[in-house]
């Protein structure tokens, strides 16, 4: 009887579900399971129970091409959560019991991800949650509302006034740029695919519109600014896109790309312009377990709390979804139409 009672209880109180990526392949590889709860191992840590955990097209990468960290597997991916703390490590000062928070923190094969009931992290990892939105719309932001605040602003220093181009803005890391940046006063000009994306788009405040499948987004960039270019591009889309937008940009101004473009990129357009080319990856503090780094990045997030208390930022989701359903959530990510982010109500 003492076993069996031990066994109910241990159950109840140390076994959580989460959906563990067990190979490297298809949307298939994510399984829900049930795993042993995380427990506090620093006197500084938290341990949240998670109410939400976006879904982010870097997650489906790690999980189609491999994770950061090799040996991982099995692992839980997700970076951005949002939760309540439900226990404080001894020496933690800045949360209680009961605090609502949000952040970006693990999900890329080290620390464990999001998509489970329980995480544990230290506290300086964490934020409050703004009060006004839900645990879904602050699962959305982190990763993304970093994400675009490092490449406008840390990297080219976007002013009110300047000129900036947010290729893709309908998908998760521009639709919140478009509002960063008009809430810095810039005047917005994005591409999008569809006539329902350009709608999307305008709501959220963009000043100029392209649908680049019909037109030569370049063209269009330069009769919207009178031949000059645009003071900023922000590029998350590859291919031919990146290099093309060099063409787009005024001289001596910026281009931030997102991506990885390998070697074969002509970098006569960008000398002749003088070009500032930047690349912003949030996840780097995280993977080379950078302090200050990290310190910087929650700042932003303050900060994005009082946008999101002024009104001038949101997150857009489209999908909420239930936990054992994030393989269909990455396969609706892997297939382009997601307007916003899709999260995983937990």
């Amino acid at each position: 009887v003492i076993q069996i009672t031990h066994s109910w209880v241990h159950r109840k109180f140390f076994i959580m579900r989460a959906i563990l990526m067990t190979d490297v392949g298809p949307a298939d590889v994510l399984k829900l399971t049930e795993v042993d709860e995380p427990q506090i191992s620093s006197p500084t840590q938290i341990k949240v129970r998670l109410k939400a955990a976006a879904v982010n097209p870097v997650d489906t990468k790690l999980r189609g091409r491999g994770l950061f960290y090799p040996d991982a597997l099995p692992t839980i991916l997700g970076c951005d959560g949002a939760g309540e703390v439900v226990e404080t490590g001894e020496n933690v000062t800045r949360f209680m019991k009961g605090d609502d928070v949000w952040f970006c923190h693990g999900g890329l094969g080290g620390a464990a991800g999001n998509y489970a009931e329980y995480t544990v992290l230290d506290e300086k990892e964490a934020e409050m949650k703004p009060r006004r939105i839900s645990f879904e719309q602050a699962a959305a932001l982190p990763l993304v509302a970093i994400t675009a605040w490092e490449a406008l602003f840390d990297r080219a220093g976007l002013k009110a006034g300047q000129t900036v181009l947010i290729h893709a803005g309908a998908g998760g890391v521009g639709h919140v740029a478009i509002q960063l940046a008009k809430s810095a006063g810039a005047r917005v000009c994005t591409t999008v695919s569809t006539d329902e994306k350009a709608n999307f788009v305008r709501r959220l405040g963009a000043d100029k519109v392209i649908r680049y499948q019909d037109c030569d987004f370049v063209e269009e960039v330069m009769k919207w600014t009178n031949g000059e270019g645009v003071d900023v591009v922000l590029e998350s889309i590859g291919g031919d896109i990146f290099q093309r937008s060099q063409s787009a940009a005024k001289v001596y101004c910026h281009v931030i790309s997102l991506l990885n473009h390998g070697t074969d990129i002509d970098w006569k357009e960008a000398r002749n312009r003088n070009l500032s080319i930047s690349f912003t990856l949030m996840l780097t503090p995280m993977l080379m377990d950078l302090a200050e780094a990290r310190r910087r990045q929650n700042k932003i997030l303050h900060r994005c709390a009082k946008l999101i208390t002024d009104f001038k930022l949101k997150a857009v989701v489209s999908d909420v979804m239930p936990l054992k359903d994030a393989a269909i959530a990455h396969q609706m990510i892997e297939q382009g139409h997601v307007q916003g982010k899709i999260v995983l109500s937990i």
